[in-house]
């Protein structure tokens, strides 16, 4: 059975991408999430609508020993199981002005966004490598090609995984194994409820923010056959603002 791994899945881009992924691809889903079990059964609702089947893999992707943890089990327990797509979406905000960050809002936000993407990915790149096929996909951010200010902790995070993308996909494009990043402006999600949006609009050519759906779509892009031929990119979905 074909399996496409997405982090952070229970809400907002990572949902959609994991119903994305279904529809589209008819990939079997492992959602991974932190803690909302109620919001990640409402997603594995969704995506089994699609006829295909979803399962859940509750555990906190900052932690190195969890995560290889879970990842073992599953493995073990369905050993025909091939997971061919890797979306790193997990990621949080502690904003603040760097001059009074405190160490926790600093390490949070790199363990969960760059260290997440290493205790995902590695313990499971050697059978993508064997078989000689994969997709990783990284979610990064605006925030990480442009910097912004009061997200210096989630700038450098990004940031640093954008070159991480860079750097795995040509140590691994010998055996057909891309690894692109997206790069997502202003989306209408969890994360931006808070955001001035009639005022940051203005900013944006397309006057609007976008939607997770639209996010998704790309990265169903990224993970077909379709996209055999890019790697190493790092491809904004912003609204022209960053171009």
């Amino acid at each position: 059975m074909k399996y496409a791994l997405i982090t952070g899945a229970s809400r907002g881009i990572g949902k959609a991408i994991a119903v994305k992924l279904a529809k589209e691809l008819q990939y079997n889903i492992l959602l991974n999430f932190h803690s909302n079990i109620d919001a990640a059964n409402a997603t594995k609702e969704l995506v089994e609508a699609e006829n295909v089947h979803c399962e859940l893999l509750q555990f906190d992707v900052s932690d190195t020993k969890m995560s290889e943890n879970v990842l073992q089990d599953f493995r073990k327990n369905n050993p025909d199981a091939e997971i061919e797509i890797i979306v790193n979406n997990a990621g949080i905000t502690r904003d603040g002005l760097f001059m009074w960050m405190k160490p926790e809002d600093w390490h949070s936000v790199i363990n969960t966004s760059l260290n997440g993407f290493y205790n995902v990915t590695q313990p499971l790149l050697k059978d993508m490598l064997k078989r000689r096929y994969g997709r990783i996909i990284n979610i990064v951010s605006l925030s990480g090609l442009k910097g912004n200010a009061g997200q210096v902790n989630y700038s450098a995070a990004k940031g640093a995984l954008i070159s991480a993308t860079k750097a795995l996909a040509k140590e691994i494009g010998k055996r057909k194994v891309t690894v692109n990043a997206v790069a997502p402006g202003f989306i209408t999600s969890d994360m931006t409820a808070d955001f001035d949006e009639k005022e940051l609009k203005k900013m944006i050519p397309l006057n609007r923010f976008g939607e997770a759906e639209e996010v998704a779509d790309l990265v169903s892009f990224l993970a077909s056959k379709k996209a055999s031929y890019i790697t190493g990119e790092v491809i904004n979905i912003n609204g022209g603002l960053y171009s």
